[in-house]
This record gives C-alpha cells, sequence and structure tokens, in this order.
C-alpha cells in the first residue's frame, strides 16, 4: 500500500477510534490521530490473518470498508494498551 493511502487509512481509523474510546481524547492532534491509526492497522491486520489463518504475520488492513473495520478495531486495543502501560495523566 502506498504512502498516501497509508496517511488516509491512519486518519480515517484514528478519528473513528479516538470518538469511540473516550480514553483516546487526550491531546496529540492529526499527528496523534495519524500514528494511532497506523498502529490500529498493524495491530489489527495481524490479530486478523492471525484469527483467519492461524499464523502470526506482520501485516496490515488495506484501505477498504473491511480494512478501516480492522484498523479502528485494532487502534482501540492499541489504545487501550498504551492506557495500560502509561497510565492516564490526569
Amino acid at each position: 500500500m502506498n504512502i498516501v493511502a497509508w496517511i488516509i487509512l491512519g486518519l480515517i481509523a484514528g478519528a473513528i477510534a479516538k470518538a469511540i474510546d473516550p480514553g483516546a481524547r487526550g491531546g496529540g492532534g492529526i499527528l496523534g490521530t495519524l500514528l494511532l491509526g497506523i498502529v490500529g492497522a498493524f495491530v489489527g491486520g495481524i490479530l486478523a490473518t492471525f484469527f483467519s489463518t492461524g499464523q502470526l504475520v506482520l501485516t496490515s488492513a488495506t484501505l477498504s470498508i473491511p480494512g478501516i473495520i480492522v484498523a479502528v478495531i485494532g487502534a482501540i486495543i492499541a489504545v487501550f494498551i498504551w492506557h495500560r502501560i502509561v497510565g492516564r495523566a490526569v
């Protein structure tokens, strides 16, 4: 997937994940949203591949409706893990 598609997928998935998960509404701006979406695409792609094939392969979601859904789920998981590791700042 080319870089423009990565940016679009990252922005869409990150924005949806921030809208769904209230804990993700902390700062970060557009760059944070983009990174959250890209990490979510990787996490979601890896999990989707693992559940469908049983193999743990480094892959990512594609720029499609199912790919966006997988990336959003991955982004929510990434936010959850991030908050567990770092903790919430007051």
